[in-house]
């Protein structure tokens, strides 16, 4: 009995030595899923992706929750269509965030090609992290082209002044628009300019920005979306309004790895500083555009405060805890 009690101690111990190194594995869900945006809210990790699918089937939005970034839990449907009124095609690319006990989901639909048309960028509520969201305004807040960006791929960044900005743009331009307090519309910025274009160097789409050490960080995703080339870049300004020069890509596919590794988001951890990039890639071999997963890797900065490039993984991020 004496001899089974410690093989039982030994194997346990052996068990809690070895799960710290236990990670989450790329993709860290299962499911054709792209353009996540990643949140912490209510001490838990968000991940709110595209359903990557044709079209007609982009109808609702699942939501992703974990403690750890290793085990996942899936809420089905926060956002849908029928919960949309003026969405009719199709719903991609969202954006989270938490304001005064309300969970504001920002979202592309319709894919609009003019401004004969009805779409763009709207915007649901809910009071919960898993919603259930429903439409803000009966309309679309943002509904038509300026400075040539297509109204796509939200990303809302909070200014420590508590100025909330819109970054968005499709069709290789983007914009940044001031939002009013309660996210009904646009404002001007003291300068009286409403539409901001700060595009730099090849970029695309799928634009995001975050503040560090008092630099403005905006990082975006060049080539095609349903192609190997898809990355991510990135430049740093000293105002959300710009200007941006393209500093280089650091995130990119990995022949070895998977393809296409673009249109990201990013977890922060401030207890700690540390820093874990979203992504989706293309499983290797696999030539459907829409075949798109969500991965996890580290990122890090260089003692000067640039980022440096992501060594994208199989093995994906151990767990930690917020």
């Amino acid at each position: 009995m004496r001899l089974r009690t410690s093989l039982i101690h030994a194997a346990v111990a052996a068990c809690l030595a070895f799960a710290p190194f236990a990670h989450a594995g790329n993709p860290v869900f299962p499911g054709w899923y792209a353009d996540p945006e990643a949140a912490i809210f209510q001490g838990q990790y968000w991940i709110y992706p595209t359903t990557s699918e044709r079209y007609s089937l982009q109808t609702r939005f699942d939501a992703f929750s974990s403690s750890d970034l290793v085990h996942w839990t899936r809420h089905e449907g926060v956002l849908r269509m029928a919960d949309v009124p003026w969405a009719k095609k199709a719903m991609w690319a969202p954006a989270m965030v938490e304001k005064d006990g309300k969970y504001y989901f920002f979202f592309a639909a319709n894919d609009i090609q003019s401004d004969k048309e009805l779409g763009g960028i709207g915007v649901a509520v809910a009071d919960k992290p898993e919603g259930p969201f429903k439409d803000l305004l009966g309309k679309p807040l943002i509904d038509a082209f300026h400075n040539g960006a297509q109204p796509i791929d939200p990303f809302v960044f909070h200014d420590d002044d508590g100025s909330w900005y819109l970054i968005y743009g499709g069709w290789k331009h983007a914009n940044v628009v001031k939002l009013k307090p309660d996210f009904t519309g646009v404002e001007p910025t003291v300068d009286g300019r409403t539409w901001h274009e700060i595009t730099p160097e090849k970029y695309v789409e799928g634009p995001l920005m975050f503040k560090r050490n008092g630099k403005y960080y905006f990082m975006w995703s060049e080539g095609g979306w349903t192609g190997p080339d898809y990355s991510v870049a990135y430049a740093i300004g000293d105002s959300p309004l710009g200007p941006f020069k393209r500093i280089g890509k650091i995130l990119q596919q990995d022949p070895k790895i998977a393809t296409g590794a673009g249109h990201h988001s990013l977890f922060h951890v401030k207890r700690d500083d540390s820093w874990y990039i979203v992504y989706h890639r293309h499983p290797l071999g696999d030539t459907n555009g829409n075949h798109r997963e969500v991965s996890i890797d580290r990122m890090q900065f260089d003692a000067q405060g640039r980022i440096l490039p992501v060594t994208i993984t199989n093995e994906g991020v151990p767990p930690h805890a917020l």
